[in-house]
């Protein structure tokens, strides 16, 4: 049984993982407006989120979700199915982990890469949505650039690389090989590097009081 005592997380936390709220039980009978899947299950993590809409004010109604992941990912996952009901759509496709990472008190640091999958799999089952509403012009693709010719290093790759940990210009070069031929991108680079750890590690506390 697990001590309580030895957990690293916030109450929230663990209250979210030891009861997690909305959990896609039926998945065979359930009738989604919208489907997202995020991640590998031969990874051993993989999300599937789930949305119903009100179509007329274009609100979620319901949000589901299934997961092989951590208990970072199940928490994480669980507390956002529940902030985005009865949230416009738009509002729910710009959530990020910052504002879920807030919501549950903050999660260690070196676990938040596992975080991610939730919103990403529900700005995917969003776009599914319109998609299937034929509200095409509302899709919107998170379209990969590269930053590194020399390497085809992607800015995705760089936030991937972030969320596992490096947090200097040479700890990406090591994870990801990124400016280790012409080294011409390392301006862009650091701009990136300083961008995503703002976006993914700014502390809960900074993050409501507005100071550094």
């Amino acid at each position: 049984m697990m001590e309580q005592a030895n957990w690293v997380y916030t109450d929230k936390v663990l209250e979210h993982f030891m009861n997690p709220k909305n959990i896609l039980v039926d998945e065979a009978t359930y009738q989604e407006d919208g489907r997202g899947i995020t991640g590998n299950i031969k990874c051993g993590d993989q999300m599937i989120v789930v949305i119903k809409v009100d179509r007329e004010q274009e609100v979620i109604t319901d949000c589901k979700w299934k997961t092989f992941g951590c208990a970072s990912a199940i928490a994480s996952t669980s507390v956002m199915s529940e902030m985005v009901k009865g949230m416009k759509l738009q509002d729910a496709y710009s959530l990020s982990p910052k504002d879920i990472n807030k919501e549950l008190g903050g999660l260690p640091e070196h676990k938040i890469h596992c975080s991610v999958l939730g919103d990403k799999a529900l700005r995917a089952a969003i776009n599914d949505y319109y998609e299937r509403s034929g509200q095409l012009d509302n899709v919107k693709k998170e379209e990969a650039r590269i930053v590194c010719n020399c390497m085809n290093i992607t800015d995705h790759e760089i936030e991937e690389a972030v969320l596992e940990g490096s947090r200097t210009f040479y700890e990406l070069q090591e994870k990801t090989k990124v400016g280790t031929v012409c080294g011409e991108c390392k301006e862009d680079v650091e701009q990136l590097l300083e961008h995503y750890k703002q976006k993914h590690f700014c502390s809960v506390d900074q993050a409501e009081t507005g100071h550094d």
